[in-house]
């Protein structure tokens, strides 16, 4: 079966970056899309970014447009979630997982349902 790690959280002052990777074992991630979800204390989870099966399509919430990019190194068998220009507001539990369904050329940013794997979560915290 699938499973996801995701790795590289950590803390972080205002104005830096981070790269979160997301590591698959049991299934090639080049069938799959590949979704990037946060959540924090209180408030439900979000969808951030994510990737098409291919790599030729990704889609982004505004609150962090311009400052994230989503790849795919399918020799690795991984995703990677690079973040730049962090804010406060970025912190949060980050979690990666796999859209159901194969090839997906578009993966959404919800909801939560669509996805049926997923990863344990990696600490994201911004502060001074």
């Amino acid at each position: 079966q699938l499973q996801l790690v995701e790795s590289g959280g950590g803390l972080v002052q205002p104005g830096g970056s981070l790269r979160l990777s997301c590591a698959a074992s049991g299934a090639t991630l080049d069938r799959y899309a590949i979704g990037w979800f946060r959540q924090a204390p209180g408030k439900e989870r979000e969808g951030v970014s994510c990737i098409s099966s291919t790599g030729g399509s990704t889609n982004w919430a505004d609150s962090v447009k311009g400052r994230f990019t989503v790849s795919k190194d399918n020799d690795k068998n991984t995703v990677y979630l690079q973040m730049n220009s962090l804010k406060p507001e970025d912190t949060a539990i980050y979690y990666c997982a796999r859209r159901r369904g194969l090839f997906r050329l578009f993966c959404p940013l919800g909801p939560t349902d669509e996805y049926d794997y997923w990863g344990q979560g990696t600490q994201v915290t911004v502060s001074s």
